[in-house]
């Protein structure tokens, strides 16, 4: 029996909405870990997102801002290797991560929760754009 199959719900996911708002809160802090600064906008609370932003037009800009903000604070890596205080959301150890580390693992962080918003979307039903035929 897979996963589908099952009768009943999952429970204790996130909304596609919550998930968007997750990523961006992510890239907010990660890309400030990297600047060495707070994050400029509010991330909420643990790892949820701001909770002032709810509505779809709200979300989506603070997710494109989010994109963004680490756009910025990823160009300001260089070839330094030198350990950076670590995030709070991150899983190095303190002292071990560096601006490189720290931005890849964004990137990989994006790309578990895009693989997983594919999947919400497939199992309502809809053909997730980059799926789609020209």
């Amino acid at each position: 029996m897979t996963l589908l199959q099952l009768a009943g719900e999952i429970k204790a996911v996130r909304t596609f909405a919550e998930q968007l708002k997750h990523n961006a809160a992510g890239n907010y802090r990660l890309g400030a870990g990297i600047l060495g600064e707070k994050p400029p906008v509010d991330t909420g609370i643990g790892k949820r997102g701001s909770a002032a932003v709810k509505t779809e037009p709200e979300i989506i800009i603070y997710l494109k801002d989010s994109f963004a903000y680490m756009h910025c604070a990823a160009a300001t890596i260089d070839d330094a290797k030198n350990p950076i205080p670590t995030p709070e959301i991150s899983p190095w150890p303190e002292g071990a991560g560096t601006r490189l580390g720290v931005a890849i693992e964004d990137c990989v962080h994006g790309w578990d929760h895009y693989g997983q918003l594919a999947e919400y979307l497939r199992m309502n039903g809809i053909v997730p754009p980059a799926s789609r035929k020209p």
